[in-house]
């Protein structure tokens, strides 16, 4: 509610952030101009899905151009709750990333495998096929950061250890080189998501490719 909110900004804003950090802060759709207009300009702001066209008959959904108009500048898209929880095909997703990213937007692009996946052995088959969906929609790989989230990891209390996290982005910078560019996977930016906290983000940022 805008009152936790506000109290967040406060903490936010009045936190010290390096220079060399980006902080993106991502906000319920219908608080976007409400963060924007508050928070401190040095972070940036995100809404947490979007649809895949400017304009048109598709009631409740936002499109990158109103985000755009509320002063915010990113999106993420393929949230794991969006693709489990609400069906989302990695064939949308893609298709969502195309549109965002030709509308200026910055993409924050999430993969990660369920728990069930994990035991079976196909963590590696399950991101990068994901991964396909969305490299096959970008062009411009300096508005995408890759958000590395296993499902299983996600408000569970279980994080992924940080060997475990650094296992699978060092295969997702393999992928890249090998099925989009060297320079790509060099650059393009690997976050960790799933129950990080204040003791455990250290570790986890460490790593040599988070």
């Amino acid at each position: 509610d805008k009152k936790s909110l506000g109290e967040l900004i406060q903490t936010l804003n009045a936190g010290k952030v390096d220079p060399n950090v980006e902080v993106v802060c991502g906000a319920p759709s219908i608080y976007l101009d409400f963060v924007r207009s508050k928070l401190d300009p040095k972070f940036g702001v995100a809404a947490q899905n979007c649809y895949k066209v400017p304009k048109g008959a598709f009631t409740g959904e936002i499109s990158p151009a109103m985000i755009k108009d509320c002063g915010v500048n990113w999106v993420i898209l393929g949230h794991s709750e969006r693709r489990h929880v609400f069906g989302e095909s990695d064939e949308l997703i893609g298709q969502k990333t195309a549109h965002a990213l030709e509308s200026g937007l910055g993409v924050i692009a999430c993969i990660g495998e369920k728990l069930d996946e994990r035991e079976g052995g196909i963590t590696e088959k399950v991101v990068f096929s994901q991964t396909k969906f969305i490299a096959d929609n970008v062009k411009d790989w300096s508005k995408v950061v890759l958000a590395y989230e296993p499902v299983w990891a996600i408000g569970t209390g279980k994080t992924a250890s940080p060997q475990q996290a650094q296992e699978v982005h060092e295969k997702l910078r393999e992928w890249l080189k090998s099925n989009v560019s060297e320079a790509v996977a060099n650059s393009v930016r690997i976050i960790y998501g799933g129950s990080v906290t204040g003791g455990t983000c250290k570790e986890l940022a460490s790593q040599k490719d988070v």
